[in-house]
């Protein structure tokens, strides 16, 4: 999953070792701030005291390591000196970028392979489904992709979420427009402000968009048309993930991560409000779920992790886990592990062991926040039948991706 945080103002210092360590709520939602007031660039202070679970059990770094265990490490680094990193997505080999410098760029076997471009600056967030690509935008809209069979280095845009036919029928209905900001109304089906974080129901074919504009939406793939508009928090809301059975997790820069449940009646689509996993000062600035769903991650502004656990139809909170000095910025789980990229420039991964998580490996390289995360299973590994392997891809406001191999059975944290 791929995230950009609604946060500090555009005078904070870029560098993660410069950050002030002070007090923050990350609730910086002004009723008359436009996206371009606020740069994404920006990133939160550590504070370690803002979070309710911090007697819950967490992984103590002291610990002692197995020795002798297979090591992870650096593959190869993808730089294209245009921008900064804000968004990956990663499928059979092939690696999508996205930057503020409206370049959508396509690296196959991690070689440049092919590029795109938006008009619409910053590209926040990117899904593959099948032959579409989907990118979500700083000027708040979705804009739709499309591979062509013939070429498949060539892509051609497909259109835009709303289309414009469908923003001209919703405009003749007054009852279509809602307010958004103080003397200030638009239409349901449109974003107000940056797109956060995309995400997918590839079985219901549906597409999550999260934004500033403290809502997400919901939109059919087929013919891109909105589906719903939920009022989902406060604040922005920095991620949004899409889980097994119709249930789907927000997390937003007013300190909460909230449940939905998903229900359909013929082509109707709601989601109903569960409730509220996580309700704290510091804001939420990612989430993840494992592949079954019993797992749901979540990082915050303190640079901790929070996790809770399925059992049945109930969540339960299952500890925190502290490595990060910084914000934790992005969040990606494959497998038994997790992996947290943070204003730190680095990135912690973790291996789920039934109920407790342990330190897999620090990575270490970037020079810059790490923005975003993917992760392909390494096929490799799993036609010679050796220890399971992922390759992890990172991008960085350095201006650089980075490519890992990562084993689940390292174990190289330095005591």
């Amino acid at each position: 999953m791929v995230h950009s945080v609604h946060n500090m103002s555009s005078t904070a210092v870029r560098d993660a070792d410069d950050f002030d360590v002070r007090h923050s709520s990350f609730s910086t939602y002004e009723p008359n701030r436009l996206s371009e007031d606020g740069s994404p660039t920006m990133l939160s202070p550590w504070n370690q005291s803002c979070s309710p679970y911090t007697k819950s059990p967490s992984y103590n770094f002291e610990d002692d390591f197995p020795k002798n265990l297979p090591q992870n490490g650096l593959i190869r680094s993808l730089v294209r000196e245009e921008g900064h990193i804000y968004s990956l997505a990663a499928k059979n080999d092939i690696l999508y970028t996205g930057s503020d410098s409206k370049n959508i760029r396509v690296w196959k076997d991690m070689k440049e392979f092919s590029a795109f471009k938006s008009n619409s600056g910053l590209v926040k967030a990117i899904i593959i489904a099948g032959e579409k690509i989907f990118t979500g935008h700083q000027d708040g809209k979705v804009r739709v992709w499309k591979v062509q069979s013939k070429n498949p280095n060539n892509h051609k845009r497909a259109g835009s979420m709303p289309k414009l036919i469908d923003i001209f029928k919703a405009s003749i209905k007054p009852s279509n427009y809602v307010e958004v900001k103080r003397n200030r109304t638009t239409l349901w089906i449109k974003h107000c402000d940056a797109i956060s974080c995309l995400s997918m129901d590839h079985s219901q074919g549906l597409l999550y968009s999260a934004s500033w504009d403290r809502t997400f939406k919901v939109w059919k793939v087929d013919n891109s048309k909105c589906l719903e508009s939920v009022k989902a928090h406060d604040d922005a809301v920095n991620s949004v993930v899409a889980s097994v059975d119709g249930i789907v997790y927000t997390g937003s820069a007013d300190g909460t991560v909230k449940v939905w449940k998903r229900e359909s009646n013929g082509k109707t689509v709601n989601h109903v409000f569960v409730e509220t996993l996580l309700n704290q000062e510091c804001a939420v600035t990612a989430l993840a779920i494992n592949k079954s769903g019993s797992v749901v991650y979540c990082g915050s502004s303190d640079g901790v992790l929070n996790f809770w656990e399925r059992e049945k139809k109930n969540l339960t909170h299952g500890g925190v886990l502290k490595g990060h000095k910084l914000a934790v910025l992005c969040l990606a789980a494959a497998g038994n592990l997790v992996f947290s990229g943070s204003a730190d420039k680095n990135i912690i991964v973790w291996r789920r062991d039934g109920p407790v998580h342990m330190c897999l490996s620090i990575l270490t390289g970037h020079n810059g926040p790490v923005k975003c995360l993917a992760v392909e299973e390494d096929k490799k590994s799993s036609s010679t039948g050796s220890e399971k392997k992922w390759v992890v891809y990172s991008g960085s406001l350095d201006k650089s991706v980075k490519v890992w191999s990562v084993s689940e059975m390292a174990h190289n944290c330095i005591k």
